[in-house]
C-alpha cells in the first residue's frame, strides 16, 4: 500500500498589481523539485451567451528546478483566439481567489522529485 501525501509541496499566490499580476510558487519541501510546470489554463468564455469554446488561455513559463524552501515567480502569456494578447487584454485577475466565491479554475502543477518520478498537485483558484 502506498502512503498518501498530505502536505502540499507547493504554495501558490498571485502578487503584483493589475495588469502586472504574476504567479509566485514556493517549494515547501526539503528537496529540489525539477521540471516544474503549471499547465495551461483555459478560461471560460464570458462573451458568448450560454458559454462557448474557450477563446482565452493563460500559459505559464516552466522552471528547470526549485530548491528547498525557494520561491520563484513564473512568467505567463495570455492568448486570445489563438494569438498572443497585449497587456490590456490580460486575464490573470480571473484567477484571483475571492472569499466566498466558487473557484472554477485550478493550477495543475507537475514536477519531478529527486528520484525522477513525476508528481502532480491541483490548487483551486479563480472566481
Amino acid at each position: 500500500m502506498t502512503a498518501m501525501r498530505t502536505e502540499k509541496p507547493f504554495t501558490a499566490r498571485f502578487i503584483g498589481d493589475l495588469p502586472n499580476l504574476v504567479l509566485e510558487l514556493t517549494n515547501t519541501t526539503e528537496e529540489t523539485l525539477k521540471s516544474v510546470e503549471v499547465l495551461t489554463i483555459f478560461l471560460k468564455d464570458e462573451e458568448t451567451p450560454g458559454g462557448g469554446p474557450s477563446r482565452v488561455h493563460i500559459k505559464f513559463g516552466a522552471v528547470k528546478s526549485v530548491r528547498p524552501r525557494e520561491t520563484v515567480v513564473l512568467s505567463h502569456k495570455t492568448w486570445v483566439d489563438g494569438k498572443p494578447s497585449d497587456l490590456h487584454q490580460g486575464q490573470m485577475e480571473r484567477l484571483l481567489v475571492r472569499e466566498g466565491e466558487v473557484r472554477p479554475y485550478v493550477l495543475d502543477i507537475s514536477w519531478e522529485n529527486e528520484e525522477g518520478r513525476s508528481q502532480f498537485l491541483r490548487i483551486p483558484v479563480g472566481h
